[in-house]
């Protein structure tokens, strides 16, 4: 491996004295012959530091980021603004080793920012509990699906084809390996098939799962669905949410959900390329004890001050295994304290205000591409921040023609909805200017 690795060849000889052979090869004696490479390693020669960081900046730059396109992309991953403040907070070197504390009660710091992370997100879903974190929004929907059937005693789960693909694959392969029978309902016009559920859910449901605002961006009738839900004795409504727009519309908990789900990259993550992101799920109090991972308490020391331990570790190194809930408790913390620092900066009224400029500024893109009758709306229903539109050219031209003027376009939709062709999904944030949604509408109105 030289010169990739730093040890001379002096090194390398005391090294081989201390453990008595006399070459690197003898340490390799054990394998045969005819399976050795018996040659170098095709590697490049070594380069200095300044060589190897242009090298570096040179890959780099042939990407394109946010910070070079303006983005019109969603569909799960959303570009908001975070506060310089979250990356202060996170970047101190004492949160660069945020995991799971198992020394629990010496990592006061780490269980009190889970604590408030737990109250944000049940205050924040209008439920009574919540976890310390998932690995993403898919895993959180396999979970509650898992938590679900542990609760009812019933091993079929019903979700609409309105949730998030991605989600509703993780939930596929999660559904597999637990022996539950998964049924998909159709979306009509953008929203889950009411009629369907009806027909579909039985005595063996022990969920139904519904995204709102769905993957459309539609916001689902979820008193319609709740009332279809519990019209069967101990079936749970699990409702997976964009936590943003929880700043206008109301909870999951107001509505009547059981469990609540979602995906927290939009309270102060970054995209990331795709991840790490932060899943949430959270529950009623009758059903904590079947929560996933672990959950943080407040208590106090021997001296009566405010303390955090670590409770209900439902895992199966504490009690028997046929009880214990999923061992997914390697918690994102890093994501788990930037969603903290997030919420608590922006407060109510700051994320009211992102809500309320997201779908402001979606509604107006939504009127200025479709003014010119070039291109249609998708569908007819409320939506939040991002909504759907057709037209005779294809999505993929679509976004090479935006490209071309440095614009990321939405998402195909008939990539996942092969019914939907030339239908494109816009998502509009707070982070963008009436400039750059007239540009987004002029260039859309240029290319047919």
């Amino acid at each position: 491996m030289y010169p990739y690795i730093p040890n001379t060849n002096d090194d390398e000889r005391k090294m081989l004295e201390s453990i008595g052979v006399n070459s690197i090869e003898e340490l390799f004696n054990d394998i045969p012959e005819e399976v050795k490479l018996n040659r170098e390693l095709n590697l490049n020669k070594s380069m200095s530091e300044i060589e190897v960081k242009k090298y570096l900046i040179n890959l780099a730059t042939q990407n394109k980021t946010i910070n070079d396109l303006t983005c019109f992309l969603g569909a799960g991953a959303y570009d908001h603004y975070i506060p310089s403040i979250v990356d202060h907070i996170i970047s101190k070197s004492e949160f660069y080793t945020s995991y799971t504390p198992y020394q629990a009660e010496i990592s006061q710091g780490t269980l009190q920012y889970i604590f408030e992370y737990q109250t944000l997100i049940s205050n924040l879903t209008g439920m009574d509990v919540s976890n310390a974190s998932l690995y993403d929004g898919g895993s959180a929907l396999g979970e509650a699906s898992i938590m679900a059937s542990n609760i009812t005693r019933k091993d079929e789960i019903i979700v609409s084809k309105t949730v998030h693909p991605d989600s509703r694959r993780v939930l596929e392969t999660y559904a597999h390996v637990q022996g539950l029978k998964l049924i998909e309902i159709d979306e009509l016009d953008g929203t889950t098939n009411l009629q369907q559920l009806e027909e579909k859910i039985n005595e063996n449901t022990a969920a139904v799962i519904v995204q709102s605002p769905n993957f459309f961006g539609i916001i689902e009738d979820i008193e319609a669905v709740e009332g279809i839900t519990h019209s069967v004795k101990k079936t749970m409504l699990v409702v997976s949410v964009d936590p943003i727009s929880l700043g206008i519309l109301k909870s999951p908990g107001e509505l009547g959900a059981d469990i609540v789900v979602g995906e927290g990259q939009s309270l102060g993550i970054p995209l990331s390329y795709g991840g790490p992101y932060l899943g949430f799920i959270a529950t009623k109090k009758k059903h904590m004890r079947k929560l996933p991972g672990r959950i943080v308490g407040q208590s106090t020391d021997v001296d009566g001050k405010r303390a955090f331990v670590l409770t209900l570790q439902a895992r199966e190194q504490h009690i028997r295994r046929d009880k214990a809930t999923s061992n997914i408790c390697t918690n994102q913390g890093l994501n788990v304290l930037a969603s903290v620092v997030y919420m608590v900066t922006l407060g109510k009224k700051g994320l009211r205000e992102v809500a309320t400029q997201s779908i402001t500024k979606a509604h107006y893109a939504y009127d200025k591409i479709t003014a010119t009758g070039k291109y249609k709306p998708l569908f007819d229903k409320p939506f939040f921040k991002e909504f759907a539109i057709t037209s005779n050219v294809s999505g993929e031209k679509i976004n090479d023609e935006l490209l071309k003027e440095n614009i990321l376009g939405g998402f195909i939709l008939e990539n996942s909805y092969p019914q939907y062709e030339n239908g494109v999904l816009y998502c509009v944030t707070e982070k963008r200017t009436k400039k750059e949604i007239d540009t987004l509408a002029s260039v859309l109105e240029g290319i047919i």
